[in-house]
C-alpha cells in the first residue's frame, strides 16, 4: 500500500469581507516529493500555505497535513512542518547561533540541536556573525537551518530565493533535492520558471482559484499553445506587424528574435509568415517555454480584486 499524501486538501477557501482571496482550491503532494506553487502576485498563494502549515483556518474546505486535520489540528501541524516566510524573519542585531538558539527554545530543542544544525548547513564558522550582516544567500541558509532544526517531515518554503543571486539559488535548490531524496516533502512557491522546472509537479494559481497542475511537461502540453521564431534586423518592425493579428496572443522580444505564441496555431503562422516575408526575418517553429504558459495563464485569468 502507497503511503498517504504528505498533503491532501480540497475545496479551501478563505475570505476577507466580501473578498474571496483563495476560492476552492485542491492539491495534493506525495511524500518525498518537490511541488511548486506558482502564480502572479495577490494569487493567493500564500494565503494557502498559511492555512496548510497552521496559521490561518479556512472559511471553507477539508484536509490533512502529515496526517493531521487542518481544522482541528492546528498545533501538531506547526511543530511537523517547517515554514519558510518571504521575508527574512530574523533577530538581525543576534548572531546566526543565537537566533538558532532562540528557535531550539520554542520547540524544546537542546543545545546538540542548534550545534547539528549550524554544521549541518555549513553555518558553523559564522556562527558568531550578526545576522543583519549576512548577504541575501547566507540569510537563506540561516532561515533554512531554523526549518529544519526540529526535523521537519515538510517544509512549506514561500518565494525562498526572492533577492538571491543565482549561484545561491542554485545551491539552495541542490539542497532542497538532495533533502527530498532522503524523504523530505516540499512545498514551495516561486517566481522563477527556472526553479518551477526543477520541481516534480506544479500548480499554478491565478486569482485565489487553481487553473492548472501537473508536471511542467504536461502544463505545457495542456495549454495548446504553439510558438514560432523570428529572426533578423527587423524584429522590431515585425513586432508592431503582429502586436495585433489574428491569432496571435503574445509577442515578445529577446534581442534579435522574436517570440510569436497563439493557441489557434493555424492563424498564428499565417500571421507570422506574412511578417517574416515582409520583414525579411527567417522563420522556424519553437518549443513553446514555460514562461509563455505562465503569461497565457495570467491574461486569462479574472483579477479579484476588480
Amino acid at each position: 500500500m502507497s503511503a498517504a499524501p504528505a498533503i491532501s486538501v480540497t475545496d479551501l477557501v478563505k475570505r476577507y469581507g466580501a473578498r474571496t482571496v483563495v476560492d476552492r482550491v485542491s492539491l495534493e503532494v506525495a511524500r518525498g516529493e518537490i511541488v511548486g506553487f506558482l502564480g502572479p502576485n495577490g494569487s493567493g498563494k500564500t494565503t494557502t500555505i498559511r492555512m496548510m502549515c497552521g496559521l490561518l483556518t479556512p472559511d471553507g474546505g477539508v484536509g490533512n497535513v502529515l496526517g493531521h486535520d487542518i481544522l482541528r489540528d492546528q498545533r501538531q501541524i506547526k511543530r511537523e512542518v517547517g515554514y519558510m516566510t518571504q521575508r527574512f524573519s530574523f533577530y538581525e542585531d543576534l548572531t546566526i547561533e543565537e537566533n538558532l538558539q532562540f528557535v531550539a527554545g520554542i520547540f524544546g530543542l537542546g543545545a546538540a540541536a542548534v550545534r547539528d544544525t549550524l554544521a549541518d548547513l555549513g553555518l558553523s564558522s559564522r556562527k558568531g556573525q550578526l545576522a543583519g550582516s549576512l548577504s541575501g544567500g547566507w540569510k537563506q541558509r540561516l532561515a533554512l537551518a531554523a526549518c529544519i532544526m526540529h526535523r521537519p517531515q515538510l517544509l512549506m518554503l514561500d518565494e525562498p530565493t526572492a533577492g538571491v543571486d543565482p549561484k545561491a539559488r542554485r545551491e539552495f535548490w541542490d539542497e532542497i533535492h538532495q533533502r527530498a531524496a532522503d524523504g523530505l516533502t516540499v512545498l514551495v512557491s516561486t517566481h522563477y520558471m527556472d526553479e518551477a522546472e526543477r520541481c516534480h509537479r506544479i500548480n499554478y494559481i491565478a486569482y485565489g482559484k487553481l487553473i492548472t497542475h501537473g508536471t511542467v511537461a504536461e502544463v505545457v502540453r495542456d495549454a495548446g499553445l504553439t510558438t514560432f521564431v523570428l529572426e533578423g534586423p527587423r524584429v522590431a518592425e515585425a513586432q508592431r506587424m503582429l502586436a495585433r493579428a489574428p491569432g496571435v496572443d503574445q509577442v515578445a522580444p529577446y534581442g534579435n528574435t522574436l517570440h510569436v505564441i497563439g493557441r489557434e496555431a493555424g492563424a498564428l503562422e499565417a500571421a507570422a509568415r506574412e511578417a517574416a516575408a515582409a520583414t525579411g526575418c527567417r522563420l522556424s517553429p519553437a518549443e513553446t517555454s514555460l514562461e509563455d504558459v505562465f503569461i497565457q495563464l495570467m491574461g486569462a485569468a479574472t483579477d479579484n480584486m476588480q
